[in-house]
């Protein structure tokens, strides 16, 4: 019976996370409250908050399910690539794929990063951020060092920019209202960065 209890605690924890990403994807996560967490799930802040001490407590458990999902996904797509760059290309598309399966997703992140308050949550955002560039940066310098990248490559720049080109279609995507764009923009974005670091792209005497 105690397992039972605890599987069903789970379930719900997973659903409320789920429904602040659905929620997230139609309105600023700002102005989302819990009352409109329980109604969109149809029970009682009560029952709410039997799961999860506080607002703030929902908050870092989302930013937790999502850092902890999307360093799987892209650790997994980068881990079948044939070398270095491969794998970087491959991280690219997994990260797109993971923003269309949940819009919602980049507008909590950006939420979390512009609160006022350093918040659990916050906290979580920038060391998820932290690991992501980690993560870019050891492939570019993988990439370096066997050659597939240009002489003199500026490492972070060039991390900072694979991120900048990801943020750059998430930015249009909502400027246009459709997800679908990052999708549509996300191969031909990445061949214009590829282009910009690849061993062929000589910076100019």
């Amino acid at each position: 019976m105690t397992t039972k209890r605890s599987l069903s605690a789970e379930a719900r924890r997973e659903r409320t996370i789920e429904t602040v990403i659905e929620l997230s994807a139609r309105d600023d996560p700002a102005h989302i409250t819990t009352g409109a967490i329980a109604k969109h799930m149809r029970v009682t802040q009560g029952a709410l908050f039997r799961h999860f001490p506080s607002k703030d407590a929902i908050w870092e458990s989302v930013i937790g399910w999502v850092g902890e999902r999307v360093m799987q996904r892209l650790d997994a797509a980068a881990a079948q690539a044939d070398g270095p760059l491969a794998a970087l290309e491959a991280m690219f598309h997994a990260h797109i794929a993971f923003i269309v399966e949940h819009p919602g997703v980049p507008r909590l992140l950006m939420g979390q990063l512009q609160h006022a308050r350093p918040t659990p949550a916050r906290r979580l955002v920038r060391s998820l951020l932290f690991r992501y560039r980690e993560r870019v940066e050891q492939l570019l310098r993988q990439a370096q060092a066997s050659g597939e990248l240009r002489h003199g490559l500026d490492i972070e720049a060039a991390a900072t920019q694979f991120i900048g080109t990801i943020q750059g279609l998430v930015v249009q995507s909502l400027m246009l209202g459709s997800v679908d764009h990052v999708a549509q923009r996300a191969q031909g974005a990445f061949g214009l960065y590829c282009h910009g670091i690849h061993a062929g792209c000589e910076e100019a005497p």
